[in-house]
């Protein structure tokens, strides 16, 4: 049937036995679950042709249309000739929890859950599960049998089915073992900038999460969370004369040599969660805390040597000659200076530096409390990059020989790069290195990487992840430098909603043979707007040191977890404000991407009890800051002028 089909006149139900049981054999009539608040509302049907259905709703207005469930196993398929065994009662839910790192470190999750019953045309079961909050829906599929052969997931239906003239801010996929060296896909391609989605052009390889949708007032937000060792990292492919999207699998080339590509496990089996966060307004969306809601609870006993903080980083301005001992002993002296905790030891330093050198920075940085961080290769064979250490991870004799190492000198954590993709064995993978490293005390940074999909909460030693096209890209060529004030202002409401970012963000100085277009307030605003458990600066020593010392002391200050994130205002590639709370002291910051200046008017009534405040933002021209005090109207909002690409911080 298509997907555009009538909704069918419920018939008279057939009764079966047991309280939880609502129905049985052909189901033709439909089930709801609603959030909490009850504005927000799922809509679930079996058809009369055995297709599964599904709609969402917020107040009175669909939001996405009749959208198709189901998969299809190797050995059975569960896309058809499905009928409705069961549907649970809606059963009210909630869980506390808290982030050692994070936008917001306190969470509640209140939720309505059913659980909808299938059985295929051969009778075996299939349960779908709907979880609906105030900021969004989550469904996934779960295998209740229990079977030791190994069974293979060959497609995946599940469909988002837009309305006519829905319009998508979303990434494609770069295809795999293409870009340097065969790094692809790494998540680090630009933004479509709001492009109806039956215009979009085809990219075979698909679209990433998150993928964000603006139909009128209404934003959805797409992405998934909670995969484990028995499923692949997923990305969305299009049917573009339909307006909709489907679940897609990796490419070949996407696993670990070796091991499997598409989804395979015995059974109990369980999906990962499918989350579309919903919201009247950016509000709701750029808040939503989803990601990291759904994701499994922490697996590790001792969060002891998890320490969210800001680190200094040589390479990202002063490439592969800064990667020796005496430039990384100044980096230290400079994280030591502005009261960053780490320091970030890049590529090549086996080579350049040696073991015995890095245990000496080791113990040179615990005499000023600076940790250091270490960068090692992931790959093995599956692309061709030169840098070292490289192929020390690939097994668990390798990876606890490196890491214990690496603990015996002091190191304090280990940035691991240029992964394979999204196959379900290199998804394990990274769980492998995240869990090994935990047992030496590291924590875990990932580049050239797959998005983290909420494991930050499962796995609180992965601090942060890349997966984002971020500053270093700024120092390859002109056309990326030039895109950067736009390309920021998608994060907030995309790659950096769920999950924690590796930007590194804040270059005062100008770029080698590069013009940086975006001004000093536009640099200082992104250590606020963008989050990350440990958050890599890019200034240098001789960059912090031109600056005002307002500044200067502002960057000591600035944390890299916060207790707390609000959405001022803001659109998708244009520009946003947004304020994070640590403690009691709130930060306020806004961005602009645009070419002419910008007023902003924003409503900080939420900073009760906090009139008064300081300022930083652009000076009479781009390369200068002016800072004040600032008080806050009673009632009216607050008023300030942007320059092209630039920003401001706000302190109360």
């Amino acid at each position: 049937m298509g997907k555009n089909r009538i909704w069918i006149r419920a018939v008279p139900a057939v009764f079966c036995l047991g309280a939880l049981l609502s129905s049985c054999g052909r189901e033709t009539s439909h089930h709801v679950v609603r959030s909490p608040d009850g504005q927000l509302a799922v809509t679930f049907r079996v058809a009369e042709d055995g297709t599964a259905w599904y709609r969402l709703s917020l107040g009175d207005s669909v939001i996405l249309r009749d959208s198709r469930l189901g998969l299809v196993r190797e050995d059975e398929d569960f896309s058809r000739n499905l009928s409705l065994a069961s549907v649970s009662r809606s059963k009210k839910g909630e869980e506390t929890y808290t982030l050692s790192h994070g936008k917001q470190r306190h969470h509640t999750y209140r939720y309505n859950r059913r659980v909808f019953s299938l059985e295929n045309g051969s009778g075996r079961p299939m349960d779908v599960v709907f979880q609906v909050s105030d900021d969004g829906a989550a469904f996934r599929y779960a295998f209740p049998d229990s079977s030791r052969d190994m069974k293979k997931i060959v497609r995946e239906n599940s469909e988002f089915a837009f309305l006519p003239g829905t319009k998508a801010f979303i990434q494609h996929i770069a295809p795999a073992k293409t870009g340097w060296s065969g790094t692809n896909p790494s998540y680090e391609e630009h933004y479509e900038p709001g492009i109806p989605v039956e215009s979009l052009r085809v990219h075979a390889t698909g679209w990433a999460f998150p993928a964000l949708f603006q139909s009128g007032e209404f934003w959805v937000l797409l992405s998934e969370t909670a995969p484990d060792r028995d499923y692949c990292g997923c990305r969305l492919a299009q049917d573009t004369l339909a307006g909709s999207f489907f679940i897609r699998f990796p490419e070949e080339g996407e696993a670990f040599p070796g091991g499997a590509l598409n989804p395979e496990s015995t059974l109990p089996w369980k999906t990962p969660w499918r989350i579309l966060a919903a919201s009247r307004g950016l509000r709701g969306i750029a808040e939503s805390t989803l990601g990291t809601d759904l994701a499994a609870p922490s697996r590790l006993e001792d969060l002891s040597f998890i320490r969210p903080g800001r680190s200094s980083w040589s390479w990202v301005l002063l490439k592969d000659d800064s990667t020796v001992y005496d430039v990384q002993k100044r980096f230290i002296d400079y994280a030591a200076h502005m009261t960053w905790e780490y320091c970030l030891v890049d590529a090549d330093w086996d080579r350049k530096i040696g073991y015995d050198g890095l245990a000496r920075l080791a113990e040179y940085a615990r005499t000023k409390d600076v940790g250091i961080l270490v960068w090692y290769n992931s790959s093995g064979d599956w692309n061709t990059t030169p840098y070292t250490p490289k192929s020390k991870l690939l097994t668990r004799e390798d990876r606890v020989r490196e890491f214990s190492s690496l603990r015996d000198m002091g190191v304090k954590g280990v940035k691991v790069d240029f992964f394979a993709g999204d196959g379900q064995s290199m998804m394990a993978y990274y769980q492998d290195i995240f869990e090994d490293a935990a047992a030496f005390g590291l924590m875990v940074n990932c580049h050239g990487a797959t998005l983290p999909r909420g494991r930050h909460r499962t796995y609180p030693n992965l601090v942060t992840v890349e997966a984002v096209r971020g500053f270093e890209f700024y120092t390859f060529d002109q056309t990326n430098a030039d895109m950067a004030p736009t390309h920021s202002c998608f994060q907030p409401f995309t790659r950096n909603v769920f999950d924690p970012m590796d930007y590194t963000p804040v270059c005062f100085s100008e770029i080698p043979s590069m013009e940086r277009v975006t001004t000093q307030g536009f640099e200082l605003a992104t250590s606020v707007i963008f989050w990350s458990g440990i958050q890599h600066f890019a200034e240098t020593p001789k960059g912090m040191a031109r600056v005002p010392e307002v500044v200067r002391d502002f960057m000591r200050r600035v944390p890299a977890a916060w207790d707390e994130m609000r959405f001022i205002d803001g659109f998708p590639g244009e520009w946003v404000a947004l304020a994070r709370r640590s403690g009691d002291i709130w930060y306020v910051a806004g961005i602009h991407g645009g070419e002419t200046e910008r007023e902003m008017r924003l409503d900080l009534s939420f900073l009760s009890g906090k009139k008064t405040g300081t300022l930083i933002t652009d000076g009479a021209d781009d390369r200068s800051f002016s800072s004040r005090k600032v008080s806050l109207p009673s009632e009216l909002p607050f008023e300030i002028r942007l320059r092209p690409r630039g920003g401001f911080v706000m302190v109360f």
